[in-house]
């Protein structure tokens, strides 16, 4: 008499491949999505990449037709011309001034405001909040003829302060900042309010560490904003010792005759602090966006 022996059901079964194993060589080194996203990148860059080549293109170039979209040679007379100006430095300066006093301000008034929004409930706290996001859907023509009457009343015309004041606060850091503090969980102010800690020392010892990616992005969009602006110093700044780097490049731009190899050379300038800031934060800059919107 035999006996047959029988074996458990998961061992007779043939061994099957796991789904996510692939035969080898059919495997791209990179994501399929980078196909679509490379040439996308590449059509974004192409107007940077214009503002590089042409600014080492002489004044001829510009002003043949067609124009040359490759210059036949290098021609630094553009930035010579720049460099060469005895106000640009002046400019620049202003420029650095006005737009570092608008990061501090705003991360500074920012983190104040948006964490009194996100953790303190007091009267008429939700309706000045939508008032205060409501201000943000108002166009700047309709509110540059106050603050210019309010900036002559204050004695700041034709100063860095009246390009500095309107900039102390936005109401886009404070709300930025309050989406992020709403992500945090309230256990680690609890258990520093239990330790003694104030709330500004809750704020500073404990919030503000997580909130780096938060500050970041406050950071490099008030300067991206502060550095680019030329409508308002247009408006609030008459005397070319007090104008921006932005205004300045303007008086370069004549009435018969620019000289845009200068002009495109001073943008090129220009535009390098700004790649530089957003390059350095880039990493906390995107983890923002990404966090601070998962609650409201």
């Amino acid at each position: 008499m035999t006996t047959t022996t029988s074996l458990p059901k998961a061992a007779r079964q043939p061994a099957v491949e796991p789904a996510d194993v692939r035969r080898p060589g059919r495997r791209l080194p990179f994501s399929a999505w980078h196909l679509l996203l490379a040439p996308l990148a590449v059509l974004f860059a192409l107007p940077l990449l214009w503002l590089l080549v042409s600014s080492v293109m002489s004044d001829a170039q510009f002003n043949r037709f067609p124009p040359a979209l490759i210059p036949s040679g290098i021609d630094l007379g553009g930035y010579r011309y720049v460099l060469g100006n005895g106000m640009f430095p002046r400019w620049l300066l202003n420029s650095v001034v006005v737009s570092s006093v608008a990061v501090v301000s705003n991360l500074v008034f920012g983190a104040l405001g948006g964490y009194a929004f996100a953790r303190m409930r007091f009267a008429g706290s939700r309706v000045l909040l939508m008032l205060m996001l409501a201000t943000m859907a108002v166009p700047f023509q309709l509110t540059m003829i106050p603050t210019f009457l309010v900036m002559k009343k204050l004695g700041l015309i034709d100063t860095l302060g009246a390009l500095i004041v309107p900039s102390l606060v936005t109401p886009f850091a404070v709300f930025l900042l309050r989406q992020f503090f709403l992500s945090l969980p309230r256990e680690l102010e609890e258990a520093a309010w239990i330790d003694g800690c104030s709330r500004l020392r809750v704020l500073w010892s404990v919030v503000l560490p997580l909130a780096r990616p938060a500050l970041a992005t406050v950071a490099v969009l008030t300067f991206l904003t502060t550095w680019n602006d030329l409508s308002w110093p247009l408006i609030a700044i008459n005397h070319d010792t007090q104008y921006t780097l932005q205004l300045g490049l303007t008086t370069f731009q004549g009435t018969h005759h620019t000289r845009w190899s200068a002009v495109m050379a001073g943008n090129v300038i220009t535009v390098l602090p700004v790649l530089l800031a957003f390059l350095a934060a880039q990493k906390t800059f995107i983890r923002s966006l990404t966090s601070s919107g998962l609650k409201g």
